[in-house]
């Protein structure tokens, strides 16, 4: 199977087993490296703040782009800064405190792969520092942190990307062609799932048998977390508490918008309805492990999303835009489109009325729609894949460097992010009060 991401994202079966005698249509080539050899001082130098497995895997993708060096490496947990070394060197640099990456000259810009609560000050002090910025989704923890993040971008002239890469992916902007030529005709619903059913997929990360107070930097971790005593499985698994996380709709949901604002334009829903709860995963984590959730799009159409962790199946993703004309569905490994034209002639029913009423019924209509005219289109099938090996998140954080190099703006900027988290907390909100909950998509605020 082809390995697009670090999530192995865009695994539904059914759409595979759906598709698989579909005649299979390439996207357009990889493209191709520059050839052009990359000077020693033309070299992006970059540093990791934050070396948890996302951060560990976005870099390892960043330092595959030609003309991409690491240097230093920043996180709360001893063990991770000498894994770090084993990695990549025991040149590297490494600290619990980003503050002393942040004060090197020779950092040209960062990845940020903290836990939630700490996107915002790791990316405004890191701006302030003169440093680009590629953060990890969901790019804020609360809604206040968004206009801090975007003020600083855009005061100090920063690149700032958000780390949701299927807005670089080739199959979501095909999907994005094909959608506005009108392939299935006018959009009216969007339905988006992400299930899974082991304990790594429910954030039960492996804790270390050395962790401990000396080996990690809780105080630091915390941040402006409660202050609670050290607690190991909070430190690595945080993404089962509010307190540091934002739960299914910040780790799952926000993937789901952002592919489904890239490809429609959209700014965002208007309103949001959710409900969720802990079904299985009782073991003392506050997020919910099923999130169901409904949105109100002022292009006019719904999205409705779900998570599941619980469902008993493989994990799988998928996204379904269901237009009058037809469907276009990601999953599997790739795109594919189903198109139905509707009838030209809408038909009739004449049954229940008197013989000589449905005789001038039929005539009048036979007038207006000749026989045949009305006969409905068969469905035209169509599967688009990716290139052998093709990978979205390399080509995300490939287009924050070109962008860092050429000071040109980047996919998802902290406007698109905000955008993509702040719907998908509209869903958190939505079920602690029990209630729709309005946002303003295009001031990026709660109504």
């Amino acid at each position: 199977m082809v390995i697009w991401n670090r999530r192995n994202f865009l695994r539904a079966a059914g759409a595979v087993s759906a598709a698989t005698a579909l005649p299979r249509i390439p996207l357009i080539a990889e493209r191709p490296e520059s050839t052009k050899a990359i000077a020693a001082n033309d070299h992006i130098q970059i540093a990791l703040i934050g070396a948890g497995g996302q951060g560990m895997g976005d870099t390892r993708t960043a330092v595959q782009v030609p003309g991409v060096k690491l240097v230093a490496v920043a996180d709360c947990y001893d063990g991770r800064l000498a894994r770090s070394k084993e990695i990549w060197g025991s040149d590297i640099f490494t600290t619990r405190d980003y503050n002393e990456i942040l004060a090197r000259t020779d950092v040209d810009a960062v990845i940020i792969g903290t836990p939630d609560h700490w996107h915002k000050q790791a990316s405004v002090d890191a701006m302030k520092a003169g440093k680009d910025v590629y953060c990890e989704k969901p790019m804020i923890h609360q809604y206040e942190d968004g206009p801090a993040m975007i003020e600083a971008a855009r005061e100090k002239k920063r690149i700032l990307q958000v780390g949701s890469q299927r807005v670089s992916s080739l199959v979501y902007a095909k999907a994005k062609e094909l959608l506005a030529a009108g392939s299935i005709g006018q959009l009216n619903m969007v339905t988006a799932y992400w299930d899974r059913n082991s304990a790594m997929g429910a954030w039960n990360y492996t804790v270390p048998p050395d962790a401990s107070e000396q080996t990690c930097d809780w105080p630091r971790f915390l941040g402006t977390a409660p202050k609670i005593p050290f607690n190991a499985e909070q430190f690595f698994q945080w993404r089962k508490w509010k307190a540091y996380g934002t739960g299914v709709a910040g780790d799952l949901f926000v993937h789901l918008f952002s592919g489904t604002h890239f490809i429609t334009g959209s700014h965002g829903p208007t309103r949001g309805m959710a409900t969720g709860a802990l079904r299985y995963w009782k073991d003392g984590r506050d997020a919910n492990d099923v999130v169901l959730g409904l949105f109100d799009y002022p292009e006019g159409f719904n999205l409705s999303l779900h998570v599941n962790f619980v469902d008993g199946g493989e994990e799988s993703e998928g996204l379904v835009f269901t237009g009058s004309e037809g469907t276009m569905t990601i999953g599997g490994d790739g795109l594919t489109l189903a198109r139905v034209p509707r009838q030209t002639a809408p038909g009739y029913t004449v049954g229940t009325f008197p013989e000589a009423m449905q005789k001038q019924i039929v005539a009048a209509y036979n007038e207006k729609y000749p026989p045949g005219s009305g006969t409905q289109s068969l469905a035209v099938t169509e599967k688009y894949v990716p290139p052998k090996g093709y990978s979205d998140s390399y080509d995300h954080l490939r287009n924050f460097f070109s962008a860092v190099r050429s000071r040109q703006p980047v996919v998802e900027d902290a406007v698109f992010g905000f955008r993509a988290a702040g719907a998908a907390l509209l869903a958190n909100l939505s079920t602690e009060r029990g209630q729709v909950v309005n946002w303003n998509p295009d001031e990026m605020k709660l109504v």
